[in-house]
């Protein structure tokens, strides 16, 4: 007994005794070297987030102004949606249609919200987070696949991201494969600046395409052409946008 209580003893007279000078300093530089790699970690996500919480910020005045001229009710009508459905916009940036599309399809149903960037998806799922929609899910696509899966979607949007698509073909019959038969495919872009034949590439330069290469690459992916509006959205000063509707046969 003596001798277990005179181990104890040593034991926490060994575990009270002060820490050396050396060992001090060592723990105040790595505490320090610690805090200064916090720091650095949390400026430099500062800096990459400024610019979208900047965006962020001006979001629901620029989109108030969208409002007055992009005509969000018919495009989404042109989808022909329903209660419980399945939609999905492609290249959705902060949102502005899957917002919309949201108490459309209703609790029952989903918005598949596709972007190949991360960050404006980290904005959309906070907004949807604070509006309370709980039928949006966020997917970071790939260049060439929107992983939506095979006869999942009731209807695609692609509103004036069509002319950033690097792979049409691909991306169009993927999209294809994840319509459910009838599915539409709606897609709104805007007109090059001028009227003369230019390459596809050339145009794209300008973020901007004719509806004549949508139509031609939409039909040979094995979509059926519904209808076309080549002047559907026109403002003073600026280039005219189309709006094409294709359904899955």
């Amino acid at each position: 007994m003596n001798s277990e209580h005179g181990d104890l003893g040593q034991a926490q007279s060994g575990a009270a005794e002060p820490l050396s000078d050396d060992r001090l300093r060592r723990a105040y530089r790595v505490r320090v070297a610690l805090f200064l790699i916090c720091a650095v970690l949390v400026f430099a996500m500062l800096f990459v987030a400024s610019p979208y919480i900047v965006e962020l910020v001006r979001l629901p005045e620029v989109e108030h102004e969208r409002d007055q001229w992009q005509r969000p009710d018919e495009v989404i009508r042109a989808l022909n949606l329903n209660s419980g459905d399945v939609a999905s916009e492609l290249g959705c940036g902060s949102g502005y249609f899957t917002l919309k599309l949201s108490p459309v399809v209703g609790s029952r149903g989903k918005v598949l919200a596709v972007d190949i960037l991360r960050m404006p998806l980290l904005g959309l799922e906070l907004r949807a987070s604070i509006r309370n929609l709980h039928n949006i899910e966020a997917i970071k696509g790939q260049p060439d696949d929107p992983l939506l899966g095979t006869d999942a979607v009731s209807a695609v949007l692609i509103a004036n991201a069509y002319h950033e698509l690097t792979h049409p073909n691909v991306i169009l019959d993927k999209v294809r494969l994840s319509l459910h038969r009838g599915g539409r495919l709606v897609v709104v872009d805007r007109s090059p600046s001028r009227a003369e034949n230019q390459s596809r590439e050339v145009e794209t330069r300008q973020h901007m395409l004719s509806i004549s290469f949508a139509e031609a690459e939409i039909s040979q992916s094995g979509f059926e052409l519904v209808s076309h509006q080549d002047r559907f959205i026109e403002r003073a000063g600026r280039n005219p946008w189309w709006l094409l509707v294709a359904r899955k046969p």
